[in-house]
């Protein structure tokens, strides 16, 4: 009797409460460390799908306008003015599933047909006297800032003028003397837009408001066997020899 009296007694007890364990990741309020802040929007970055229009200052130079077209199907096309021979040619580097291929465009101050030549196999890279640059910061830089494990510094910077979103200091670790991607300021949307950009080759600034990309992107000439346009400023010409003897 006495057993089964304390067996009742004990049955009217209530159990002491349980509290499930919370992690310091699941804290809220707890800021994100910059780089895997960089790394998440870069990560949207290289999967946007989008057309999208920036200036582009060079040394001093402004008022260059840049075109980008990320398609759907993974193709894109980078459109600089000013973007070969010292900037006096309009080009644009383009990827398709057929290859790499540096354009010379048709400008006001060179009206040409335009022409494409291919460079490289898909996801290969372009030689340097050839390569604008530009259309790195869309593509292979990006992927370079969604790694972790690259030799990178990140912090968090002020915005760049006329820029939206957040924006990150990068710097390179590594001794090497060809780091990853030109080190910098990238600003980025929350959707993984690149709002802005500030690297040595220049200053990239978003103007007005993406659209959605094409189903793919087209080649603005036909492919032609030949050398693409080069970097630097085309030499003057050389006095012919009748000037010559004339002076």
């Amino acid at each position: 009797m006495l057993a089964v009296s304390a067996l009742l007694a004990g049955c009217g007890d209530k159990p002491p409460p349980t509290t499930t364990p919370t992690t310091s990741a699941a804290a809220p309020g707890r800021e994100l460390p910059d780089r895997t802040r960089l790394a998440g929007l870069a990560a949207a970055a290289a999967d946007r799908k989008l057309t999208a229009h920036y200036i582009l200052s060079v040394n001093g130079h402004t008022g260059r306008n840049v075109t980008v077209f990320a398609a759907a199907d993974g193709s894109w096309r980078v459109d600089i003015q000013g973007g070969a021979l010292g900037g006096t040619a309009d080009v644009s580097v383009a990827q398709t599933g057929e290859g790499l291929f540096q354009c010379g465009l048709p400008s006001a101050g060179r009206p040409v047909a335009p022409t494409c030549v291919r460079v490289a196999d898909p996801g290969g890279q372009i030689r340097a006297r050839h390569d604008p640059g530009v259309q790195r910061l869309f593509t292979d830089w990006v992927r370079v800032l969604t790694d972790r494990r690259a030799p990178l510094a990140v912090s968090a910077s002020k915005p760049l003028s006329g820029v939206q979103g957040d924006c990150f200091a990068v710097e390179s670790t590594s001794a090497s003397l060809t780091p990853p991607l030109e080190v910098g300021i990238y600003c980025f949307a929350a959707d993984g837009t690149l709002t802005g950009a500030r690297v040595a080759s220049g200053t990239l600034v978003l103007a007005g408001t993406p659209t959605p990309g094409p189903p793919t992107v087209t080649l603005p000439g036909p492919v032609v066997a030949g050398e693409p346009l080069g970097m630097k400023s085309p030499s003057p010409p050389a006095p012919s020899a009748t000037a010559s003897r004339s002076g």
